[in-house]
């Protein structure tokens, strides 16, 4: 019962934060339509997100060890809840793009915040497995973040949906810290501001922290700066999909994510037992998800959903390197070592969701509406491109 307690609460969280994340995909050409945005203001706004959350992580990672993940969580779920409020009422880019980011501020201890948590109060050997539970509840959110919304902007606007979101949050706040229960010794870390940020830089300067740190960025920044926005897009522009198709796509893509997460998660728990390290299958998942995005990049577009949902189920493989990671330090820099990589993660994923639509850019407009193939398959190449040199430097580079 204890268990449930505190899995719920946290997966809540993570559903709310990755359907806050996704919903762009859907009501992109509703933003555009309105406010005339170019690809590069799409990626930017929606970026937001990632760069607020990416700024988050240092601090945040101080602030899960010091006061623990149930308090420090619930507050800032209030900021997205703001953020939501914001985006619903902005008449323009920048309105959007600051509710974007307090969204993302507020949303940026959901994912860690429960890695924490459960390291707390789950035994080493289940982490992964519980760790892919709760990427799953995001992967849910992500399934509500498609066809559901569709369905929910024939009642409404993408505007009432956002007041929608604002509410959930607060909700989503005041259950985390209420139901949550507290465990004495686990509130709070001894040691001063200094020897905080000591730890910090002690795992910056680990080699084995920048063995693993740069194919986990690579993957996960290509995996969440195309699955929260330019999935969508790319369904219309390039494979010629209708708004309700590309819907009815996305949802299958988050489907497989959430078949990924549970299913990655559960198979790093299996080969654990026999003494497969959780990184080596990190690494063998992150390079099949390269691969398949050779279909993407030459745009085959013979299998749209197979390749998709493949891209979808396998881009989670880069969640086991959190599992994975801490191992390596002591338990009271758990937090910062999480942070630590998520900051550089989302920080990638920012620029690949900008980037991809400034290359984007880089084309005419379709004559038809929309964004040039062209530009597609050479914002994609360019992140394939990175995901492969990243993957070879861990295999080459061995101090860690």
């Amino acid at each position: 019962m204890t268990s449930l307690r505190v899995f719920i609460p946290f997966a809540l969280g993570y559903f709310l934060s990755y359907l806050m994340r996704v919903i762009n995909a859907v009501i992109a050409p509703d933003l555009v339509r309105e406010l005339g945005l170019t690809a590069a203001d799409l990626g930017l706004l929606t970026s937001a997100n990632f760069l607020a959350f990416a700024v988050a992580q240092l601090p945040l990672g101080i602030l899960l060890d010091r006061y623990g993940p149930r308090r420090t969580e619930a507050v800032l779920l209030l900021f997205a809840a703001l953020g939501a409020f914001l985006f619903a009422t902005a008449a323009s880019a920048p309105g959007l793009i600051a509710g974007r980011a307090l969204i993302g501020l507020g949303t940026s201890a959901c994912l860690m915040a429960a890695f924490k948590a459960y390291g707390v109060w789950f035994p080493s050997g289940r982490i992964p497995f519980v760790n892919g539970l709760q990427m799953a509840a995001g992967g849910l959110g992500a399934v509500a973040g498609t066809v559901p919304v569709e369905m929910a902007l024939t009642v409404t606007d993408w505007r009432g949906i956002f007041f929608a979101l604002g509410a959930a949050a607060a909700v989503s706040a005041a259950v985390l810290f209420f139901v949550v229960p507290r465990r004495h010794g686990t509130e709070t870390v001894p040691g001063t501001m200094t020897e905080q940020m000591a730890g910090i830089a002690r795992i910056f300067t680990s080699p084995q922290f920048w063995r693993i740190a740069p194919m986990t960025v690579a993957s996960q920044s290509m995996f969440l700066g195309t699955q929260s926005l330019w999935s969508g897009p790319w369904l219309a522009d390039v494979a010629g999909l209708e708004r309700d198709a590309v819907a009815n796509h996305l949802l299958f893509i988050a489907v497989a994510m959430v078949c990924g997460f549970l299913g990655m998660g559960a198979i790093a728990e299996r080969l654990g037992r026999i003494g497969v390290r959780t990184i080596h299958v990190a690494f063998t998942g992150m390079t099949v998800f390269a691969v398949v995005q050779i279909v993407l990049v030459f745009q085959w577009t013979g299998a749209v959903l197979p390749a998709w949902m493949l891209f979808g189920f396998f881009g989670t493989a880069g969640i086991l390197s959190y599992a994975a990671l801490p191992r390596g330090f002591p338990p009271e820099l758990a937090g910062r070592v999480i942070t630590g990589l998520n900051v550089l993660t989302f920080a990638g994923a920012f620029a690949a969701q900008w980037g991809i639509g400034v290359v984007i850019n880089l084309w005419p407009a379709a004559s038809g509406g929309g964004y040039a193939p062209e530009g597609y398959q050479a914002a994609f190449a360019m992140m394939l491109a990175l995901q492969f040199l990243a993957l070879a430097w861990f295999l080459v580079y061995r101090k860690g």
